[in-house]
């Protein structure tokens, strides 16, 4: 099930489902670790001795975001019970402190007491084991704890405080939770519970016929008892009213300063936007940490996740953000990148938010090979990154503060981990992380992080070492030319491949060749780089209804059809993006207008957007939201708004 809704303010990071529920709390660092696991903190209503879960499909949904802000909008209806809530969901920005609003109204002609229920499933640090929940009579509040890690449970409706509470024993030994004991409208009171437990508090108002009245409801996080009670003790002194509110001011002053001329982008587009780019902030740990997803459902294919920096999905995060305006935000990634890099010069498959080395199938030997288990693009795209965020901010100092702990290492790492005779970088893993060889992608990124170097030493007087690397990535150039380019077809290849000792064009359609001309190796019109844009749009254009572009021939993740592969939105975006760079007309345009709009088409109804497509149902596949997606989609709209710019005022 993908994440319909993620808030976050950089230190903790909250998923819901597509019925509002709580799936996901990250705290310490953004994506480390999750304190639900995909587990639900259900809530649940009881009215005229009837109770509902929301999770009961009676229930309807309308999800989404205020517009501009990281706080959610959600109205929920029940008809049967004559019901209609409308509920908000923050982070505040600074603290570790979830709010929520709930403004509940009794649609029916009499008069009722409703009562509202929340049950807090948490698996401590990612384990049931040892978890203890509490009632505290002192406070009058529920909170669970283990070792340096608390959460603390409070609320109110107008005039009244929490209503009742209770704590016990889930999934195990054949108890299924204390939600349970909520489903007759009333709690037990008990107390205290230890082990894998978890706990209900409820609320309760009284309304009169189409009265509406508000319910807040709140989560403290912290390291010990005090912090999270000084917290709680902040929300009510404030008023949590004040304070969500304070929350959505905050996140639409943010978006504003990205705040452009649209030129021609409908509505959808505009808003779709926006919530990229606050997607990608809510992916953003303020260590630097830019992780890949927060969807823990992933975690049912392979006991594993996407809660991941990837350099390469960072840098090319952080190159949006960048250009959107966001300087200050991406500053601690490069730094974190900065910290992250062996002392050989590169930077590894993946990292923990934390900035531990993550999780890795790529080997050290293969058939007593030895081999550098990375993807070379990744540090590669790093440099170049950093170089862009310069070009757009004209900031000298921050490169010189990494410029020994990043740049240089990096640049050398490039420099001499290159095959002489074929004039390529050596071999390594590529993009899609599959396969092992030599590819344009990672030749690109390479080049491209030579280039961004040779730069950076120019800027710093060092013409030496700038002339040094502008010479080796001219030499990977030539490499790209003659040993990745097809002649007999006319394009570019997605790579080589080794075999018996020698090297192979890998001659599949690949959509990560667009890095031909977005790294700057060739021009966006150079005849070549043409006929390859044209025959990945022609060979991986999804052939159904649904539409969009795939990743590469013959691509079996999450494959549900041999007849189709599925539309990835960053390979669909790649395209516009080719047709963006090369337009010399205003009507030129209009194809990537019409990409742009079947993305806000097939985002999900909160604006989220997933990795990829069913290719005849148009569902969500993978993960949702993935970082990657947003930061394309927003990347694609600041260069179609360029471009226009500029195609309107020749116009003139």
């Amino acid at each position: 099930m993908p994440r319909h809704l993620v808030i976050g303010n950089g230190h903790i990071a909250i998923g819901f489902d597509d019925t509002a529920q709580i799936r996901d709390i990250y705290y310490p660092f953004v994506g480390e670790l999750n304190h639900v696991g995909g587990h639900r903190c259900a809530i649940g209503l009881w009215v005229d001795g009837q109770f509902s879960w929301f999770r009961d499909p009676a229930w309807t949904f309308d999800i989404g975001y205020h517009e501009k802000s990281l706080v959610t909008r959600v109205l929920a209806e029940h008809p049967d019970l004559e019901l209609s809530i409308t509920s908000e969901d923050a982070v505040h920005q600074r603290l570790n402190i979830y709010l929520k609003r709930m403004t509940i109204t009794n649609t029916a002609d009499v008069a009722r007491e409703v009562r509202i229920f929340f049950n807090n499933d948490l698996m401590i640090s990612e384990t049931e084991v040892g978890d203890t929940a509490v009632y505290d009579p002192e406070r009058h509040v529920i909170y669970h704890y283990k070792r340096n890690v608390y959460f603390l449970f409070n609320g109110s409706t107008e005039g009244s405080r929490l209503f009742q509470y209770s704590t016990g024993v889930k999934r195990f030994n054949h108890s299924e939770g204390t939600w349970r004991d909520a489903e007759d409208g009333e709690l037990m009171e008990n107390p205290i519970a230890q082990g894998s437990v978890d706990s209900v508090i409820s609320f309760r108002m009284f309304l009169k016929p189409h009265e509406s009245q508000t319910l807040n409801y709140w989560m403290t996080i912290g390291s010990n008892l005090q912090e999270v009670s000084d917290l709680d003790d902040y929300v009510k002194d404030s008023g949590p009213n004040l304070l969500l509110d304070r929350v959505t001011v905050y996140w639409q002053r943010w978006a504003d300063k990205s705040a452009t001329w649209f030129a021609d982008l409908p509505e959808s587009v505009q808003n779709l936007f926006y919530t990229s780019l606050l997607m990608v902030r809510a992916h953003a740990d303020a260590n630097g940490a830019i992780v890949a997803a927060l969807d823990s459902d992933i975690l049912q294919y392979n006991r594993d996740h996407y809660n991941y920096v990837w350099p390469r999905d960072g840098a090319l995060a952080a190159m949006t953000m960048s250009e959107a305006g966001y300087h200050g935000m991406v500053r601690p990634f490069f730094r974190f990148c900065a910290e992250a890099l062996t002392e050989q010069g590169y930077l590894r498959h993946k990292y923990n938010p934390d900035g531990t080395p993550g999780s890795s199938w790529h080997p050290y030997i293969v058939r007593n090979e030895r081999r550098l288990p990375i993807q070379e693009d990744e540090t590669g795209l790093t440099l170049m990154a950093l170089w862009r965020d310069f070009t757009h901010h004209q900031e000298i100092e921050f490169p010189q503060s990494v410029y020994d702990t990043l740049i240089r290492p990096a640049a050398a790492f490039l420099a001499q981990y290159i095959d002489n005779t074929l004039s390529l970088p050596k071999p390594s893993y590529d993009l899609w992380e599959e396969r092992y060889g030599i590819f344009t992608f990672t030749s690109c990124a390479v080049y491209g992080g030579l280039m961004a170097a040779a730069n950076f030493f120019h800027l710093y007087g060092n013409d030496y070492l700038s002339e040094r690397y502008r010479k080796t990535a001219a030499a990977i150039h030539h490499g790209i030319m003659t040993k990745l380019y097809d002649a007999e077809r006319g394009i570019f290849v997605r790579g080589l491949i080794q075999e018996n000792g020698r090297w192979h064009q890998d001659k599949t359609i690949d959509s990560s060749v667009f890095a031909l001309w977005a790294f700057e190796v060739l021009p966006p019109d150079d005849e070549r780089v043409v006929r390859t844009m044209q025959a990945v749009e022609e060979t991986l254009t999804v052939a159904t209804d649904v539409g969009g572009i795939g990743r590469y021939e013959d691509d079996s993740y999450f494959r549900f059809s041999n007849a189709d592969i599925n539309p990835w939105f960053i390979s669909t975006l790649w395209v516009a993006d080719w047709k963006i760079a090369k337009a010399q007309a205003l009507s030129d345009l209009a194809p990537a207008r019409q990409t742009l709009l079947w993305v806000a088409e097939h985002a999900l109804p909160s604006g989220a957007l997933p990795e990829q497509l069913h290719p005849q149902t148009g569902e969500p596949l993978s993960v949702s939201p993935l970082t990657w997606s947003h930061a394309a989609l927003a990347s694609t709209v600041l260069h179609y708004i360029d471009r226009y710019r500029v195609l309107l005022n020749h116009s003139l």
